[in-house]
């Protein structure tokens, strides 16, 4: 497998385990240091996991139907042997009380090679 597939394999499985609010694959795909910038970070520079486990646990609290994640127009650029950045435009399907709903993002996300695997490092998500 390449590694552009590899990366964009990778991502699309991170994203399918924040739609299921699957903590244990988050987790084993991010590095324990992963920042960002998110819009649920009010313009601060979040650091480490536990800013996203809060998400993961409202997941658990209050389950809906688990929406459905689309990678749309992906481009990958490797950087090196051991950094990789994917840009891509997230669709998000769910279906609300209200009928079908798509949500859409514009993400960057950087993957770094750790020993014989890629970890999730750094990602930036606009609404």
């Amino acid at each position: 497998m390449s590694d552009v597939s590899e990366i964009l394999e990778l991502t699309q499985r991170l994203l399918n385990a924040i739609a299921a609010g699957d903590w244990e694959t988050y987790q084993q795909l991010c590095h324990p240091g992963l920042t960002c910038f998110e819009p649920e970070a009010a313009g601060h520079l979040v650091e480490g996991l536990e800013f996203h486990r809060f998400y993961f646990n409202l997941r658990e609290e209050s389950p809906a139907a688990q929406p459905n994640t689309t990678l749309a127009s992906p481009k990958v650029w490797l950087l090196g042997d051991d950094a990789a950045v994917v840009a891509y435009v997230r669709l998000i399907q769910r279906l609300t009380p209200e009928g079908p709903r798509t949500a859409s993002f514009q993400e960057t996300r950087i993957w770094q090679r750790h020993g014989d695997r890629w970890l999730h490092i750094h990602f930036h998500r606009s609404a």
